[in-house]
């Protein structure tokens, strides 16, 4: 009997890392946020040269207020409207906004009013972008390889973070700050002909069957009510939001307290942050080489748990090497974690709601996370970074039992590609009743609780995609 392999139509697509459709997003992407950390410099020397260091913080903090604000509504308006386009636009905006204040700034010295007037319209442009940004991923490759993405696309803003501060710093040492911000605005352009240039995959049927409302408002709403009632995004949802609120000023403003309370000095702290960005970095790396994780679901809950307990410890050890080793692990218990929460969040969503699940997941980010910082610098100053850094592991802990505590979690898995493999007919055999063996759906977890339910005693142990 001859073998025949099977494949199924999608996942004829070449492997992310491999696909130039893919790739070319990607360093779009890349050039996107290269160009966003130079401008950062950009507007904070210039907020330096023009005032004091109250005024630099209002200059650097006035573009978080839009974000915050119209996050949830850019959402609405990234299902709505085709999400390459939103992006091409807003990087054209960013460009044409940036290159403009680099010419102003070329014949006259820098105001305050324009710093707070440029970080405000570029705030507003992102509340935009963000969503628009997450809603592109599963439009462009298929489900089985939306982890490598995930992947390659950490390491993206790792290379950012890396390059474009010496970026920046290069171009005012040469140019000043006019010069600086057209090295940003230059980044903007370089990304619109590989935006340009990526290609869409067309929406799943189930996500195309949205009812238009009509009203942004009731959109929102609509988005909301399915993110609340989805058996796998909303524990997701809300595990991300109280890891951010427990970690994140702990793991910056923190770690700064911690150190100087330690008496480390500034190589102390460039070991610890070094050692954190490196353990993300290999996270990252890991998703993009290997592409899929098995029990992802509990391998999530289980690198939070991990993270959470090295951050309430890393405050407990006397040496720095033992803090260096705790950050690394820290970094690569977070990265994995972050990175298969925005994997099963991507894969479970319904395509028509992927921009507004994205901006809420977005909001957890730029609106719950500072909120922290004042507070966990308050506290540390009341009582010390011992208590307080065990207090936030713990609440970060509480994310990975509501975590734990979901079922649909617990189950979730990584999309796989997969090759069916089926017997070519033989003339002697007679038909025989029963159920195929020839597979020929991805066994997608499905966008409401019927079809879910349905999958789950169809394929009780098939991989299922479930994600961000």
């Amino acid at each position: 009997m001859t073998s025949v392999e099977t494949v199924l139509p999608e996942n004829a697509a070449p492997s992310a890392h491999r696909d130039g459709n893919v790739l070319r997003w990607l360093a779009a992407y890349t050039a996107s946020l290269v160009g966003d950390s130079v401008y950062f410099v950009a507007l904070g020397w210039s907020a330096q040269r023009a005032a004091g260091p109250t005024e630099v913080g209002l200059v650097m903090a006035a573009g978080a207020l839009p974000r915050a604000l119209l996050m949830l509504f850019g959402g609405v308006v990234a299902d709505r409207f085709d999400p390459r386009r939103i992006v091409l636009g807003s990087d054209a905006l960013r460009c044409l906004l940036i290159l403009s204040v680099a010419a102003a700034l070329a014949v006259t010295a820098p105001a305050l009013w324009i710093l707070v007037s440029v970080a405000l319209v570029f705030g507003a442009v992102d509340s935009v972008f963000v969503p628009a940004v997450g809603a592109l991923p599963p439009r462009i490759t298929p489900a089985d390889q939306l982890a490598r993405v995930t992947g390659m696309r950490s390491l993206s803003m790792r290379l950012s973070q890396i390059a474009g501060p010496p970026i920046g710093g290069l171009a005012m040492g040469l140019g000043g700050v006019p010069a600086t911000f057209a090295v940003a605005g230059t980044l903007f352009a370089l990304s619109l002909p590989l935006l340009l240039s990526v290609r869409l995959r067309p929406l799943a049927p189930h996500g195309a069957d949205r009812a238009a409302s009509g009203s942004a408002g009731a959109d929102l709403l609509d988005g909301l009510r399915y993110i609340r009632r989805h058996r796998l995004i909303a524990p997701l949802v809300v595990t991300g939001a109280i890891v951010e609120l427990g970690l994140t000023g702990t793991l910056n403003v923190g770690m700064v307290l911690l150190n100087a309370e330690r008496g480390w000095g500034p190589s102390g702290y460039g070991w610890i942050v070094g050692c954190f960005g490196t353990g993300a970095a290999a996270s990252a790396t890991l998703l993009a080489v290997a592409g899929w994780l098995p029990r992802a679901g509990l391998l999530m809950v289980g690198t939070l748990l991990a993270g959470c307990t090295g951050a309430a410890a890393i405050a407990l050890v006397p040496a720095l090497w033992l803090a260096a080793v705790l950050a690394a692990a820290i970094g690569l218990s977070a990265g994995v974690f972050g990175s298969l929460n925005a994997t099963l969040i991507q894969t479970a969503a319904a395509p028509a709601y992927l921009g507004r699940v994205t901006s809420v997941v977005m909001l957890t980010m730029v609106g719950l996370a500072p909120l922290s910082y004042p507070l966990v610098g308050a506290a540390i100053g009341a009582w010390g970074a011992a208590p307080v850094f065990v207090g936030c592991g713990a609440l970060g802990g509480v994310g990975a039992l509501i975590a734990l505590s979901s079922r649909a979690v617990r189950g979730a898995e990584l999309p796989r590609r997969r090759k069916a493999v089926e017997s070519a007919p033989d003339p002697d055999d007679e038909p025989k009743p029963g159920p195929s063996t020839h597979h020929t759906d991805e066994s997608t977890y499905a966008t409401d609780d019927s079809a879910y339910a349905a999958n789950r005693s169809a394929a009780p142990r098939s991989y299922r995609a479930q994600g961000r």
